[in-house]
């Protein structure tokens, strides 16, 4: 079945960048490892990474914050290319492509990126999916369901600022978490950096009755993460299956000042790294999304900068 929406192969100029040595793997950059290919050149028993974009505004236009996420995949892309490969022994970086918004086709592009998604996990690699607005999230579960089936549990662990459990009339990049908890009973949610001034009390409300674990934002390095960790351990144990997400306005203005919605008491960018990489190290992630990079309104690359940062640190943390 086609959807309305276009997938299109990743521009191999995307990936260059400074070359140190042409034959000394010691010396590797990100853009000399990648290996830029459809989804149906994978071959089955892959190891690895496959890196997927989901360039799609709509969701945060329906929850009315500033657009410009769908051009975040590209950008990250070429920030992450540039940066020095650490990665050693973890197989291949297969960069598959972009799934895009058409129009207000948003349900039927998170489903078109569910089925890529789910592609890449029956090959035998990890998805990092590059947002796009946090309704990419929605996608991303989609294709983690489909591929381990409707019996096994699914822990989505969030690190965000905000709930995204509103009960609009339409799905949004606002609205994810409540669409997953009402209608999979086998899914569970736990949100590390809520802040307070970010949600109504209606939408903590709505995050108890749907059993929501949280972790406030001011309390979550509270005795060196011990608190905190032992959260993660606890979540981790009770799913067969963990997706991590990670929305970049959890992050402190300051350092993340291109995103649709900045936090000025936002995570220290040190302390999202580490989060992400302790996550990540869980033997039963399936895999990754970053979202809410925002291009057009950042500040001297700063948020993008960051973003690849980050997914370098989480590729490099996984299984570890």
């Amino acid at each position: 079945m086609r959807w309305f929406n276009i997938y299109i192969q990743t521009d191999n100029k995307l990936w260059n960048g400074r070359v140190d040595d042409w034959e000394d793997p010691a010396s590797f950059r990100f853009h000399q490892l990648v290996q830029v290919i459809g989804t149906d050149e994978l071959t089955s028993g892959e190891n690895g990474f496959g890196i997927l974009g989901f360039a799609s505004d709509e969701g945060v236009r329906r929850n009315k914050g500033r657009q410009g996420a769908a051009r975040a995949p590209d950008a990250i892309r070429q920030s992450l290319a540039a940066l020095p490969y650490h990665l050693d022994g973890s197989g291949k970086i297969a960069d598959v492509g972009n799934v895009y918004c058409e129009g207000d086709k948003l349900a039927e592009a998170q489903a078109e990126l569910g089925q890529f998604a789910s592609g890449i996990l029956k090959k035998g690699l990890t998805p990092i999916i590059l947002g796009g607005g946090h309704e990419t999230l929605y996608g991303h579960y989609l294709g983690a369901r489909a591929s381990v089936g409707h019996d096994k549990t699914i822990g989505i662990v969030n690190i965000d600022a905000h709930f995204d459990m509103r009960n609009d009339p339409e799905p949004s990049s606002g609205t994810m978490f409540r669409q997953i908890l009402e209608k999979d009973d086998k899914a569970g949610y736990l949100c590390l950096g809520i802040q307070e001034l970010g949600n109504t009390r209606a939408l903590f409300q709505t995050a108890e009755r749907l059993g929501c674990q949280y972790i406030l934002a001011k309390n979550l390095a509270v005795n060196d993460f011990k608190d905190t960790f032992t959260a993660i351990d606890d979540f981790s144990k009770r799913h067969d299956y963990l997706v991590l997400t990670l929305c970049t306005d959890s992050i402190v203005a300051s350092a993340a000042p291109g995103v649709s919605a900045p936090s000025p008491f936002g995570l220290d960018p040190k302390t999202v790294k580490t989060l992400l990489t302790y996550i990540a190290g869980k033997t039963n992630v399936l895999s990754f999304d970053i979202s809410e990079v925002n291009p057009p309104v950042d500040e001297s690359n700063k948020t993008v900068r960051l973003a690849a940062y980050l997914v370098a640190e989480t590729m490099h943390g996984f299984h570890d």
